[in-house]
């Protein structure tokens, strides 16, 4: 399916005060004409999105999630801050345009930014053909090089995090966060929490801008030339710490067209698409345009599935426990099961 990135009908249960929305954003954006029109994303299973079009200005804002969360997760002034400072020499990303912590306007902190048309795509459209996948495939880990490049001092993201001990902080927090959001149908996984408390590297480098959640359907494609990426959104985990694992996250959502039926069942991006590369092409392609050593990746590819099991774990916790009916999120007690597995077969074959 290829979209226009449309925004439906708002959720039950995730209505906005539409009147108080209006009300700050014209005290503080000049130039809004008329009554928004209020809208929201099916995208995006964390952080909520809404379309807010004025009849001269098509904006998105982006709040936490109703109901429990974590205390760690979901802050949007990370959001805000990182995409701010990044767009001068990144400049695949919105413009921010309004952020606050005045939870009184909605019950939450959120933040506003300029609505980037394109195409989101999950499912690859039949008519773009192989060598538009193998040129997206490459822009698209050529725009994670780029930001892993950047350097995060000279725009004044100094204090955005601590680099240092940054694979230490994440193996820990993830293995803590997974028990605070475990639900009884679902197995604890030990064993694969022990393994990477056991086997974490010496950090890679000096440290990176991190996404954390770099996907093709987290970015928008240039309408006119599919294989360019015009933004790069959902900066919500972004961090500073060791580049690798970055792209241990970004390779744990990468399923290949041969990959197992158990992968095969989370595609959530066109990466089976004709002409993407496999995951052993694009650690090369990193590792030729870096000169990053990344002959032994098993870590950091473990690591990725295993953090995405615990974030869709906290998801699951909240449908499990009643704070949203969502029924996407019904089966995805199955699918941290599936990938806790899978971390498994990965620890005992090696196989990336």
């Amino acid at each position: 399916m290829r979209t226009d990135n449309p925004a439906g009908e708002v959720r039950k249960g995730e209505e906005l005060d539409v009147a108080a929305i209006d009300a700050v954003l014209k005290e503080n954006i000049e130039g809004l004409e008329g009554t928004p029109d209020v809208r929201q994303f099916s995208s995006g299973a964390s952080n909520l999105t809404y379309a807010v079009t004025y009849s001269n200005r098509s904006l998105v804002l982006r709040r936490p999630p109703f109901g429990t969360r974590p205390k760690s997760g979901h802050d949007m002034h990370r959001e805000h801050r990182i995409i701010s400072a990044l767009k001068p020499v990144f400049p695949s990303v919105p413009d921010s345009v309004f952020y606050t912590d005045d939870e009184s306007v909605i019950g939450a902190e959120f933040y506003v930014m300029e609505r980037v048309d394109g195409h989101m795509v999950i499912k690859w459209p039949d008519e773009w053909d192989e060598k538009t996948g193998s040129a997206l495939c490459e822009n698209f880990f050529q725009k994670l090089i780029d930001l892993h490049n950047v350097d995060y001092k000279a725009i004044g993201l100094e204090d955005f995090g601590k680099p240092e001990g940054y694979v230490d902080r994440q193996i820990g927090g993830w293995n803590r966060r997974f028990e605070k959001a475990w639900t009884k149908d679902v197995e604890k996984f030990e064993d694969v929490r022990q393994w990477l408390e056991d086997n974490k590297p010496k950090e890679s480098t000096s440290g990176a801008i991190l996404h954390g959640d770099f996907r093709i359907d987290n970015c928008i494609l240039n309408k006119d030339d599919p294989t360019q990426i015009d933004a790069i959104l959902d900066w919500e985990i972004c961090a500073l710490g060791d580049p690798l694992m970055d792209l241990g996250n970004t390779l744990s959502y990468w399923i290949e067209k041969d990959d197992p039926p158990m992968m095969q069942l989370m595609v959530r991006q066109p990466s089976n698409a004709p002409g993407m590369m496999t995951r052993q092409e694009i650690l090369k392609f990193y590792s030729d345009q870096t000169g990053t050593d990344v002959s032994d990746f098993r870590f950091y590819y473990v690591y990725g599935l295993w953090r995405l099991a615990v974030i869709i774990q906290q998801i699951y916790y909240r449908y499990y426990h009643g704070q949203t009916d969502n029924p996407r999120f019904k089966s995805m007690g199955q699918m941290v099961t599936a990938l806790g597995q899978l971390s498994r077969i990965k620890i005992e074959t090696g196989e990336i």
